[in-house]
């Protein structure tokens, strides 16, 4: 398959490999090689295979977690890379980190902090949140806070899923916010998309929450597959079936996302990453036709799995549990870790309590609560009628 042009990749030096804190190159990795090993090593990396991504500890061991998750974004962002001549290292470090600053529960957690800290005139957002934990929070090295990234990493967590305002984030200015992302960054949030779309069908099928029929009937890209893998297998059971369509699915989702991108970038005649910086819009998407029933299939896995009564138990403990500790928290701010409380004075209780609660796993919270619960249930009962008088 014929690839981009080359200018149109992020090279291995110039100003984007270039770190906050310098170090020597090292004898035998590039930077964004390091870069991937450094967010693989990260705590906050690891924190992931505890953390939501739609199943949450109730159901089963089989499905995705956050941590899984990205491991397949990864990998689909890596081939349209590889496919289209992009830089396939720093492609494969911006999906692993994509993820990384995600609080416990998923979305449902990630609204419910928000939520709390519009109380107090801030906001929580995953992708900033992301750049504090690999700027600030992981304490990994001697010489300097934080990962140490490149450039062009830290901007492609900034800006892989949207555009923000240097108006409104006038912090954000070193990351080129009035242009676009390198391609490196703009497949993320693709990939991120095909990932979920798929997974979350297989993982919602699994837990016989979504109809095969329903599906069928509603998602025409699935049942483009799902109908001529039943006339090709007849004889086999429906779940193979099922696998087989969904992997086709997936394909026609990347294949058609290399294609389109291709297409828009030969049609602008953009030959240089100057030139997809420059571009209006981004040059990494689907074709409108592919983008009409991505929708579709993505309305229908909002109406009956993500909004389905089967998961209500789990939105609503997950809202309960991240409300009530933030508030606690924010009132007694001595309640916090040692660590977490120094940063008080100069971040504020809300945002100090929304860090915290954020680098949470879901059963690391549920066990916090638990404790929470027990030591206000002791305080309500009062003094026991045989302590010492």
């Amino acid at each position: 398959m014929q690839q981009l042009p080359s200018g149109c990749a992020v090279p291995d030096d110039g100003d984007l490999v270039k770190r906050e804190y310098p170090e020597p190159p090292h004898p035998y990795r590039p930077p964004f090689d390091r870069d991937r090993a450094r967010i693989i090593h990260a705590r906050a990396f690891r924190r992931l295979a505890g953390k939501t991504q739609v199943f949450t500890h109730r159901y089963s061991d089989h499905f995705r977690s956050r941590l899984t998750h990205t491991m397949e974004v990864a990998q689909i962002a890596r081939t349209v890379a590889a496919t289209l001549g992009l830089n396939e290292s720093l492609t494969e470090s911006l999906a692993l980190v994509h993820d990384i600053g995600h609080p416990p529960f998923g979305h449902t957690g990630e609204r419910a902090l928000d939520r709390a800290l519009r109380g107090y005139g801030l906001h929580f957002d995953h992708n900033l949140h992301a750049l504090r934990i690999v700027e600030h929070f992981e304490t990994r090295y001697a010489e300097f806070r934080g990962l140490n990234l490149t450039l062009a990493v830290r901007e492609g967590i900034v800006k892989h899923s949207r555009d923000y305002s240097a108006i409104e984030h006038p912090e954000l200015a070193q990351y080129f916010l009035d242009q676009r992302p390198p391609l490196e960054a703009q497949l993320i949030d693709m990939a991120d998309e095909i990932a979920y779309l798929t997974a979350d069908f297989d993982d919602g099928f699994e837990a016989e929450i979504l109809s095969l029929a329903d599906a069928r009937a509603q998602v025409r890209l699935f049942e483009r597959f799902y109908a001529p893998m039943e006339e090709k297998y007849p004889d086999t059971r429906e779940k193979l079936v099922f696998n087989e369509a969904l992997k086709r699915m997936l394909n026609a989702l990347v294949g058609d996302l290399i294609d389109e991108t291709m297409r828009r970038v030969q049609t602008a005649q953009v030959s240089t990453l100057d030139g997809v910086r420059r571009h209006p819009e981004r040059l990494a998407a689907f074709s409108p036709e592919m983008e009409e029933l991505r929708l579709e299939a993505k309305r229908y896995l909002y109406a009956h799995l993500y909004h389905a009564p089967h998961l209500e138990r789990d939105h609503q403990e997950a809202d309960r549990v991240i409300t009530t500790l933030f508030h606690a928290w924010v009132e007694n701010p001595a309640l916090l870790p040692a660590s977490h409380a120094a940063e008080v004075e100069g971040d504020g209780a809300p945002r100090v309590v929304a860090d915290y609660i954020a680098g949470m796993t879901d059963s690391y919270i549920l066990g916090r609560y638990a404790e929470w619960v027990a030591d206000d249930r002791e305080k309500r009962a009062g003094p026991s009628s045989d302590s010492p008088r």
